[in-house]
């Protein structure tokens, strides 16, 4: 009981993870309607931002997470803008826009490894890496805070767009873009700000991670892949169902490493995708994004 307890924390660890980018996949499918395979890069930017601002620049974890927030909140917002926007307005449709989106991913991939070559790096610890014994368990206090920041986002992001006025000018822009643009609401700025959001939330999942998994060039491409399988899981377009995707994708990973092997722990993972494909195909939980 105790060994599952222990791997069943540690797929909540990953799972939220998986949860902050699944949310990201989802916010930009209710804004544009679109899919996109570049979270996992922005996902290994944010993590690469992080050991720059703590190692090279030598500046405080607050510090450091402001910074990482505000750059790839500002990567997103200029995809969106430069990208996705003129791809949209020169009549591209969704499969050309998630080429492009591959495209990109492979871009900020090499261009990484360019900038810091192959070889992996590690990152100092920020909320200690010496375990608190808890009724037998052995809890990282990094691990810990993970699962609780990426809790309070979700519920942040879910007050924002459901309570404020930009919030609420954003799910309009997403519902009906024609209706929303006569009523005054710049959509195509509502659409760059999603984005922004989205990657900001990639960004937050590779400055937690950092510090455990190191950093490299190649880390965003599964964990990518499983972000987006956490938004299929649990609901694409649902914030909530982003979220318990997630927790179940970082629970299987898990358990299965335990108690079966590592090497079959994607395979299981993408087959309880599929599964669920099959079973329920619009995910577990409906679509949050646009209560009122």
């Amino acid at each position: 009981m105790q060994f599952f307890t222990q791997l069943l924390l540690g797929g909540l660890m990953v799972g939220a993870i998986y949860g902050l980018l699944g949310m990201g996949y989802s916010l930009i499918y209710r804004a544009s309607g679109l899919l996109t395979f570049a979270q996992g890069e922005f996902f290994m930017l944010g993590a690469f931002f992080t050991y720059v601002f703590l190692v090279n620049v030598g500046v405080p974890f607050l510090v450091a997470a402001i910074g990482v927030v505000v750059i790839m909140a500002a990567v997103g917002f200029l995809t969106e803008r430069l990208l996705i926007g003129p791809l949209i307005r020169r009549g591209s449709g969704a499969i050309q826009i998630v080429l492009a989106t591959i495209g990109l991913s492979i871009l900020l991939s090499n261009a990484a490894m360019m900038i810091w070559g192959s070889e992996g790096f590690s990152v100092p610890t920020v909320f200690g890496d010496t375990p608190l014994k808890l009724a037998g368990l052995h809890i990282v206090p990094q691990n810990l805070m993970i699962i609780v920041i990426m809790l309070l986002l979700m519920l942040a992001l879910q007050l924002f767009m459901n309570k404020s006025r930009l919030g609420t000018a954003l799910r309009a822009a997403a519902q009906d873009k024609i209706a929303a643009a006569t009523l005054g609401i710049n959509v195509p700025l509502a659409v760059g700000l999603t984005w922004a959001i989205a990657t900001g939330l990639a960004g937050v999942a590779g400055l937690l991670i950092a510090p455990i998994y190191g950093v490299n060039a190649h880390m965003g491409l599964l964990v990518g892949l499983k972000g987006f399988a956490a938004a299929v899981v649990g609901g694409y377009g649902s914030i909530y169902g982003a979220v318990v995707g997630g927790f179940l994708v970082g629970i299987v990973e898990t358990m299965t490493s335990g108690y079966i092997d590592s090497t079959m722990k994607d395979v299981v993972v993408f087959a309880v995708l599929l599964a669920v494909l099959f079973i329920r195909p619009n995910g577990l939980l409906r679509n949050d994004m646009l209560e009122d």
